[in-house]
């Protein structure tokens, strides 16, 4: 079995906003790769035609396909969750959805938002962050969830975060970077993932200059491993694992 990546986010478009380099590099690498988006978005400020919250979230997951089909993703998955209410959620049953399915699905890597919420520190990142971590953890202990699947343990966990803070946002307190990724051969792809999220044309063209000076990097934090390790600065997510 080759190498294997899963990325759990929020919303519709946290995939290719986010992780859309990492997830194509990915994919020219063979690596297959695993998208979880917890909402379908249906709370989103930008709302295109949709005349309802129902329009709006059918529509999105909609964007959500496209985009994962543009970036290569192999598997993808839009859960039941409310969007903007994932603070409320029953913490210790939604974090078992994850481990089940990463117990089925065997990743080497996970990579999520990071506690601060991402740069727009939204709380449903925050909260996405925390069940992926929880996941993340139980996922390889025999004594959680026994009916979810055979244990499995994920070798790293990392968190997106960035090297600029958003202008007009609250600031975000964001953590410093263990892996550096060079996504210029894949930036292109990332914005065409981007362009297929139609109902958010108006956040794709607020932050289009931000993507033009940041956008050939993404920033990622390694905060969990399978084994003890020093924190080193990488180019790769995948680094050592084989």
């Amino acid at each position: 079995m080759g190498l294997r990546l899963m990325c759990v986010v929020a919303h519709p478009d946290d995939e290719c906003y986010a992780f859309g380099g990492a997830l194509a590099l990915a994919s020219d690498r063979g690596i297959e790769t695993y998208v979880i988006c917890l909402t379908d978005g249906q709370a989103a400020t930008h709302r295109g035609d949709a005349a309802s919250g129902e329009a709006l979230g059918k529509l999105r997951r909609e964007e959500f396909r496209a985009s994962c089909d543009v970036l290569g993703v192999t598997r993808y998955e839009l859960m039941d969750y409310q969007d903007g209410h994932l603070e409320f959620v029953h913490f210790s049953q939604a974090a078992e959805r994850l481990v089940e399915r990463m117990r089925r699905f065997k990743p080497d890597v996970v990579i999520t938002f990071g506690g601060d919420g991402g740069q727009n520190t939204h709380a449903d990142h925050m909260m996405t962050s925390m069940l992926t971590t929880a996941a993340f953890q139980w996922s390889g202990q025999l004594k959680r969830y026994p009916s979810a699947g055979e244990a499995h343990k994920v070798s790293r966990l990392y968190y997106v975060t960035a090297n600029f803070l958003m202008p007009d946002r609250q600031p975000a307190m964001l953590m410093p970077w263990t892996v550096t990724l060079d996504i210029r051969s894949v930036r292109e792809r990332k914005t065409e993932a981007f362009r297929k999220h139609v109902s958010q044309a108006p956040l794709m063209e607020k932050t289009k200059e931000i993507f033009e000076r940041y956008g050939a990097e993404e920033f990622y934090a390694l905060v969990a491993t399978a084994e003890p390790q020093a924190a080193r600065l990488g180019t790769d997510l995948f680094e050592g694992l084989s």
